[in-house]
């Protein structure tokens, strides 16, 4: 297998339009890194210039250490998987599979081979390889999709959103198929999707992208605990980081974060980074996991309590989202489904402010 280089890549479109700028990424030999972001943020772009489907305005792509800025899509032993699943629909299943293959005229003993172990790798019967595309459902379409792929061999697995045509139960489980059908191949892999679930599941690191940039690079754990912006932090995660706007006050040696109707005494750790902002307006994020009821939190002081309005209770079976309102603040707590909070209720609740995060209000750049 191989690794793949990004050095500097941009892309820019006639009408001035830069949907990719000066991305470099180093991915990893047999290592799987998923593109993430929304619509638009040149992520897909991205893998199709690794794909040789995108010409790039500026910068150096290298696979397998060997430059392929000018190497036909053909010949960069590269296999894609797309959204549309892009199967033969007059072809079987098992023509599907063989044929490309076939172009490149591989001994007919050969391909039948490789396209059984493809088979059996993703669970498809002797039945299925007889069908038709129109035949199958959608995960079997996809696993068709994945197979054609497989057969290859290719140096480098391209993938273009491939789930996002399925329902949440198919994506589960071709989520986990994916995960399986990795470890089992080892080879290198690169997954764009907007679905930050399917990111943190896959990944053995994350790219996150917004506007053709990339905000951050690295493992799900550390992305979800220590983001270095406002957005990378509002976007992974669900439901989203909660953020609070207020102001820093000094009060007896101590630090606060204060707002009309809030105040939540700042933990000593992030005095060295905080007291620069003293007296201004600051961003304080906060996961809805890391906010309690006081019935259920285990250090409920007052300097970590507030009181706000219950504006909607959403029950999500195991546990259940309160969506409340402090003073001009609106925020989510995520609690179990033993909680009784009705709507319209005035309800305490405990930030645990060691899981806090400052945010730069003009930069977004995260200061903790």
């Amino acid at each position: 297998m191989a690794n793949v280089t990004l050095k500097n890549v941009s892309k820019s479109y006639k009408d001035g339009v830069r949907a990719v700028n000066n991305v470099s990424l180093e991915i990893a030999d047999r290592e799987f890194v998923v593109l993430v972001g929304p619509s638009g943020c040149g992520k897909s772009t991205t893998l199709r210039m690794m794909a040789g489907l995108e010409e790039i305005t500026d910068g150096e792509i290298f696979i397998e250490n060997v430059l392929v800025n000018h190497v036909p899509a053909k010949n960069r032993d590269i296999a894609m998987v797309f959204q549309n699943y892009a199967l033969y629909p007059h072809m079987t299943v098992y023509e599907n599979l063989a044929f490309g293959l076939k172009l490149r005229r591989y001994p007919r003993k050969e391909i039948e081979r490789r396209v059984h172990e493809s088979a059996e790798i993703l669970g498809l019967t002797m039945e299925m390889l007889k069908r038709r595309p129109k035949e199958l459902s959608g995960g079997e379409r996809q696993r068709v999709a994945v197979g054609r792929a497989i057969v290859r061999k290719p140096k480098v697995f391209l993938f273009d959103e491939p789930l996002s045509n399925l329902d949440a139960k198919l994506r589960v489980q071709m989520r986990m198929e994916l995960q399986k059908l990795h470890n089992r191949l080892q080879s290198t892999m690169v997954y764009v999707t907007h679905d930050q679930v399917e990111a943190l599941t896959l990944g053995d690191r994350i790219v996150v992208m917004h506007h053709g940039l990339v905000q951050q690079v690295a493992d799900p754990v550390n992305l979800y605990e220590r983001p270095h912006n406002k957005f990378v932090a509002g976007f992974i995660g669900s439901p989203p980081m909660n953020f609070l706007k207020g102001t820093i006050l000094a009060e007896d040696g101590d630090y606060y974060f204060q707002d009309r109707n809030i105040k939540l005494r700042i933990l000593p750790h992030f005095y060295s980074r905080i007291a620069q902002f003293k007296g201004q307006s600051l961003t304080m994020g906060i996961r809805p996991e890391d906010i309690y009821d006081k019935i259920f939190a285990q250090d409920a002081r007052p300097e970590f309590t507030i009181t706000a309005t219950v504006d909607v209770v959403e029950p999500m079976g195991s546990e259940i989202y309160l969506y409340l309102t402090c003073g001009t603040n609106n925020f989510v707590v995520r609690v179990s489904n033993q909680d009784t909070a009705a709507m319209n209720q005035d309800l305490q609740v405990v930030f645990d402010m060691s899981k806090a995060h400052f945010f730069d209000p003009q930069t977004g750049v995260a200061i903790s």
